[in-house]
């Protein structure tokens, strides 16, 4: 007899290949724009950041509209007030965690102000389905449509089906080498398997300047919501 239970099968455990590490941190306030400074800061403690393929910085971000999607288009010498339960968080491959710990005792200066960073903890990736980028790098001169068929194109090269790919407002940020030009993008209704995989290679450029770096999203339909004139 052949007996193939098909409900018997696993589920989807997320690897541990790449995961967020979640740095305590004591800081008051930090510019807004903080991508270059941040960035800058954290290459002269951890050099070798550059070279790992899978290694990216989140930017800080405290209390938004949207849940991120959407922010204020006013941000020039603006400071961004932190809680104490705000994080610092490093995307970092497994083999670099022990060395990225490094960061933790570490103060980091930021314009004017410090940040003094505390002990990590490891996070796993997210296997969500819906999830989102507040950063990834556009062409200035790119249309909206183009820049989906590209951000697409650039998914399915991973193997990975597209069921539905928003973009959202654009955004300017100073890089470590130049400025940026960006765009938010929420991707939904993706396997769990998909969503970690996007998770783990990113989108386009600038991953240690916090472009094209993926967390979970609390839904498509509360972008919805939040595009609807009140």
């Amino acid at each position: 007899m052949f007996w193939n239970e098909k409900d018997s099968e696993k589920p989807y455990q997320v690897p541990d290949d790449v995961v967020d590490l979640h740095f305590r941190i004591n800081c008051k306030c930090l510019p807004l724009e903080h991508a270059r400074q941040l960035s800058v800061a954290i290459h002269e403690v951890l050099p070798w950041i550059a070279d790992e393929m899978f290694a990216g910085v989140h930017l800080i971000h405290g209390p938004e509209s949207g849940n991120g999607w959407q922010r204020s288009d006013i941000t020039t010498n603006e400071l961004l007030y932190l809680s104490k339960r705000i994080r610092m968080a490093l995307r970092m491959p497994k083999h670099r965690i022990e060395d990225a710990q490094q960061l933790s005792g570490n103060t980091l200066h930021i314009d004017d102000y410090e940040i003094e960073v505390g002990v990590a903890t490891v996070k796993p990736l997210s296997m969500q389905g819906t999830i989102f980028s507040r950063y990834v790098v556009s062409h200035e001169n790119e249309t909206e449509e183009q820049f989906l068929q590209r951000t697409y194109d650039e998914i399915k090269s991973l193997n990975i089906n597209v069921n539905k790919l928003l973009c959202g407002k654009t955004h300017r940020m100073q890089g470590r080498e130049q400025e940026l030009f960006t765009r938010s993008v929420m991707l939904a209704e993706l396997k769990p398997q998909d969503s970690v995989k996007i998770q783990q290679y990113g989108l386009g450029t600038g991953r240690t300047e916090g472009c094209g770096l993926f967390v979970p999203h609390k839904g498509i339909e509360a972008v919805k919501d939040a595009e609807e004139p009140v």
